[in-house]
């Protein structure tokens, strides 16, 4: 039975020109995350994949850094486009467009959409626009194909297994949130919730047997667990 350790990058630059950048908060969840796989013998990997975006790199080299510092070593790992993330700011800017006089929409005019949770209530509505098809003429993949390519890359991982084994996966919220809602068999609304939940670093295991992927575990924080690192805990 192959198992997946997925991992959610570490805190990107919301708000910023290049989301894609790992922000100095981002860095230090990462090296946390790593620091604690390091330090249980349990968690060695046979086969390690990354998405290609820079915080899916980053990201894994904060793991790959700790585990060297630890005297461990991890396997080269595999980048795979198919586990980026959709394209967010396509699907919410498209959102935008058709809902010109949502307050977010009009803030984000004027460089002042920075209330996280209003950003939230808005990546939520945006988010089940899309799964309904709404957006499809305004966004490069529609719902089902980002689904499909989730499945596909996690199906060529597996199909690269001759035995056994542990696979860690540094990917982002919405390709972890696709395969928890193939696990539960859960309609395209709960995709969208898992979605939001996902908080940065959050790790996710899975399964993977004849009968298709089951869920081990969901969004765990082991290494950010203490009071004092509350604070660590983002979502974007």
């Amino acid at each position: 039975m192959t198992e997946f350790l997925f991992v959610r990058h570490g805190q990107a630059s919301f708000g910023a020109a290049d989301y894609d950048v790992l922000s100095d908060l981002g860095h230090t969840q990462s090296r946390l995350l790593g620091e604690w796989l390091a330090s249980h013998p349990e968690h060695h990997f046979d086969a390690v994949a990354s998405g290609s975006l820079l915080r899916h790199r980053d990201t894994l080299g904060g793991i790959r850094a700790a585990y060297a510092v630890a005297g461990r070593l991890l396997p080269a790992a595999v980048t795979l486009p198919a586990l980026d993330e959709f394209d967010h700011r396509a699907v919410f800017g498209a959102y935008a467009q058709t809902h010109a006089d949502h307050p977010i929409a009009i803030a984000a005019e004027h460089g002042r959409s920075q209330d996280h949770r209003a950003v939230g209530r808005f990546l939520r509505e945006a988010l089940l626009a899309w799964t309904r098809g709404v957006l499809d003429p305004h966004v490069p993949e529609s719902w089902p194909v980002f689904g499909q390519r989730v499945r596909g890359a996690v199906a060529g991982l597996l199909a690269q297994a001759d035995a056994p084994r542990r696979v860690l996966v540094v990917t982002s919220g919405g390709v972890m949130a696709q395969l928890a809602q193939q696990a539960l068999a859960a309609p395209d609304a709960t995709a969208v919730e898992l979605n939001l939940s996902v908080r940065n670093s959050a790790l996710a295991e899975f399964r993977a047997s004849d009968g298709g992927l089951s869920m081990s575990s969901w969004n765990a924080m082991p290494h950010l667990a203490a009071a004092s690192q509350r604070a660590l805990w983002t979502f974007y």
